[in-house]
């Protein structure tokens, strides 16, 4: 895990010479106006294959964030409140007022996922996710931040020859905890989050040159 989170961080260093010259105060200008503080991160909108991908990415949402300088509402007691306002889907969220929810949550943003991609090709050895993340204001409804991360895990094995190099690749593979790479994703696309109230960078960054939207990045993991 430790060896895919430091890849990613050094992909994202890489990324940022080539991104745009936008600033982040124009790229997020609505962010940056509305500043909100507290964030409720709803349950991924699963549009994958895997049917637990859902509840494997759910819990590696509120780390990144709280660590760029939000308030992240807890994912249990965020369940179980959602549960009783019957409002369990995102799906059925999405395209509707945030203003209820941000009023039942006490939050100023809500955060939606798409999965669009997460499976495991074991024949390959690679993890490939392809997620959507959209911040939508509860006060405006206004979206305050959107990016897409494509990112492929390649596992590499290297026994000294051809066939063992591919039946090594299979196994790494198979072992490969996929929230790893779930969680790579997370760290690239809110490394481009200007900062919350809670961080020492808060209201820095502003001149910085914001990142691509859509992004496509692959890993490799050695053995």
């Amino acid at each position: 895990m430790r060896k895919i989170l430091i890849a990613a961080l050094m992909g994202l260093l890489l990324a940022s010479c080539s991104s745009t010259l936008t600033p982040k105060r124009e790229t997020y200008s609505q962010l940056y106006r509305e500043r909100p503080i507290t964030i409720l991160a709803l349950p991924p909108i699963n549009k994958s294959t895997k049917v637990e991908a859902k509840e494997l990415f759910y819990s590696s949402l509120t780390v990144p964030i709280a660590e760029k300088g939000y308030y992240v509402m807890p994912p249990l007691l965020s369940m179980e409140i959602m549960k009783e306002e019957s409002v369990y889907d995102s799906e059925l969220l999405l395209n509707n007022s945030m203003k209820r929810v941000g009023d039942a949550f006490g939050v100023d943003a809500v955060l939606f996922t798409i999965i669009h991609d997460w499976r495991k090709t074991t024949i390959a050895g690679q993890v490939t996710v392809s997620i959507e993340y959209i911040l939508k204001s509860a006060k405006t409804d206004e979206i305050l931040f959107n990016r897409k991360g494509n990112i492929t895990l390649s596992n590499n094995v290297n026994t000294g020859n051809a066939l063992g190099n591919i039946v090594g690749s299979m196994i790494a593979t198979a072992l490969t905890k996929e929230i790893s790479v779930g969680r790579s994703c997370n760290y690239y696309t809110f490394g481009d989050m200007p900062t919350g109230k809670y961080s020492p960078n808060f209201d820095k960054d502003a001149d910085t040159p914001a990142l691509q939207k859509e992004f496509t990045i692959n890993l490799q993991n050695s053995y």
